[in-house]
């Protein structure tokens, strides 16, 4: 196996640190609510593309509609999700965010970045630049890998 250019290694350094700094502080934060990843999972969900249907959980977290429909049931009595009749299909369900719900995962995102301001603090004014340069430079790599799939 060839070592990793420097650049590799500096890239999956930063990413083994950002993952795990991420990571840790979202599942603090989805502990904190009561509700298992899972729930959480799906909350998230939520908020990135939309309201969806029952079946769409289960296809997406791999699980049978009764799994499903136990998983959501708790962010129903808690009133972060609302079970409404599809208006194509009245015998599905479609699931979106109540505002209690919108609340929680605005929230929650951000405690997830909480430490990145804390990193940016540690930061000096040369190094600002410097840093922001390069993530612009990154992004917009991987942006084009996107356009690529």
């Amino acid at each position: 196996m060839t070592k990793p250019l420097p650049i590799s290694r500096a890239l999956r350094g930063w990413m083994d640190i950002f993952m795990h700094r991420s990571m840790r502080s979202w599942m603090h934060f989805a502990r904190s609510t009561g509700l298992s990843m899972p729930q959480f999972s799906i909350l998230m969900q939520l908020h990135h593309k939309g309201s969806f249907g029952m079946s769409q959980i289960s296809e997406k977290f791999d699980i049978t509609a009764a799994a499903a429909s136990q998983l959501t049931e708790k962010l129903v009595q808690g009133a972060y999700i609302e079970r409404t009749e599809d208006p194509n299909d009245r015998r599905a369900k479609s699931i979106q965010l109540t505002p209690k719900g919108k609340e929680l995962i605005e929230t929650g995102i951000t405690e997830r970045y909480r430490w990145m301001d804390e990193l940016v603090s540690k930061l000096s004014a040369e190094e600002k630049p410097k840093v922001i340069e390069a993530l612009n430079i990154l992004t917009e790599a991987a942006s084009k890998l996107d356009e690529k799939s």
